[in-house]
């Protein structure tokens, strides 16, 4: 494999051309990065950016000393494969670059409102500092979405003085995220901050004044921020033959797949690609965990999934079956989360809600499937290392707060 072509300037780009490194590629390296800065990292654009303690968030890669071509603020326009195993063209906007491995990397962006008005999202080091200079006191922020950005936005909006109205379209905070049960247990953190939550809010267009809302009324504010989710970025690979369900489908050591052929209805119902790997928030992973394909949008998996996607590039075995992880700094507490509880059987409570630490648990049967904790770090090392082993537990034991997650286990 003489040349390698990584398309996306983010984290999971960079973990890749490091991995690819580390594990022997001794051949081109080049790295295509839509974004004029070097790589860097983006859960503190809403945290310490937000808040004015940071301005730049620069990964430090050594990309100088790996001998890779760096091409800053040019874009991948079309994806050209040829037989399977032999490579193709990336077209971009500094030319076509031909390649015999290939690793997508394009991450996402965000999701729009309709209308005329000005919205802003947090996806860039642009987008959050041109934010952080609108958020003064007495501005009035409106932000749409009561999710894991939504929550962080308020918080840093909040401290800044500013008044701030969450709109959400579903009835509690996260119900997308953990569930409506356990996102209604995060909605009195808002009064707390002096923020107005309010719930069951359908937006109809962003207009030069704020909110327009579905069946009447509106929402005044100086500024708008949308943080209702973000889609894939794979607008370039449309022809490309790639078969693309939300993400790019790809097995659990991050192949990716033609349209047509063989393949495994599990895995991949098409040709496998092995010269062409996905990973980041634009790849669907098949997870033997749980079954099922996963669209994982987190830092954790950015960070350690590549290490996967360049082995497998390089003809190595490996697989990725890591619980997804993900935390969020809100309203001055650390919630933590780990798992996938889609299908478990029930919830257990860990704690008071109503108290500053507190954690839920879901179950089915005697396995953890996934926990959430506040301000109970403790908790979230030791459940991660339950889940991730199997290892089948005590309701009862789990239940109480005071035994520590590890000591619930069964013998």
């Amino acid at each position: 494999m003489d040349r390698v072509i990584i398309v996306g300037g983010g984290l999971a780009g960079v973990r890749a051309a490091e991995a690819l490194r580390s594990k022997g590629h001794e051949g081109g390296l080049t790295l295509v990065a839509a974004e004029p800065h070097r790589p860097y990292d983006r859960p503190p654009l809403s945290k310490a950016v937000l808040a004015g303690d940071r301005d730049d968030t620069t990964i430090d890669t050594g990309w100088s000393a790996s001998g890779g071509d760096l091409l800053l603020g040019e874009r991948a326009t079309a994806l050209r494969l040829d037989a399977p195993g032999a490579g193709g063209t990336v077209a971009t906007t500094a030319g076509d670059l031909p390649f015999d491995g290939l690793v997508i990397a394009t991450g996402a962006v965000p999701v729009t409102l309709p209308g005329e008005g000005r919205q802003h999202v947090l996806r860039t080091i642009e987008d959050a500092r041109d934010l952080r200079e609108r958020l003064v006191p007495g501005a009035r922020i409106v932000i749409v979405g009561a999710g894991w950005i939504g929550a962080e936005v308020a918080t840093a909006a909040a401290r800044r003085g500013c008044s701030v109205i969450v709109a959400e379209a579903a009835d509690t905070p996260l119900a997308n995220a953990i569930g409506p049960e356990v996102g209604a247990l995060t909605a009195p953190w808002y009064a707390e901050a002096g923020v107005e939550l309010r719930t069951g809010v359908k937006v109809a267009a962003v207009d030069g004044g704020g909110l327009a809302l579905a069946g009447g009324g509106r929402i005044d504010a100086d500024e708008v921020v949308v943080g209702v989710g973000v889609r894939p970025d794979l607008g370039w690979l449309e022809g490309s033959g790639l078969l693309i369900e939300r993400g790019v489908v790809t097995d659990a050591s991050f192949r990716t797949f033609t349209a047509s052929g063989g393949g495994t209805p599990d895995e991949g119902p098409g040709t496998v690609r092995p010269d062409v790997v996905a990973v980041g928030d634009c790849a669907a992973w098949w997870s033997r965990r749980y079954g099922r394909r996963l669209l994982v949008e987190h830092w954790d998996a950015a960070l350690n999934a590549p290490e996967v996607a360049a082995a497998t590039l390089l003809g190595q075995d490996a697989t990725y079956d890591t619980a997804p992880y993900f935390w969020s700094e809100q309203f001055g507490r650390m919630v933590q989360y780990a798992g996938n509880h889609a299908g478990s059987e029930r919830l257990v409570r860990r704690g008071d809600p109503a108290g500053p630490r507190w954690a839920v648990a879901w179950i089915t049967g005697d396995r953890l499937d996934a926990v959430l904790t506040v301000d109970r770090p403790r908790d979230l090392v030791q459940a991660r290392r339950v889940i991730a082993a199997g290892t089948p537990i005590d309701p009862v034991l789990l239940a109480d707060p005071e035994v520590p997650v590890r000591q619930a286990v069964r013998p």
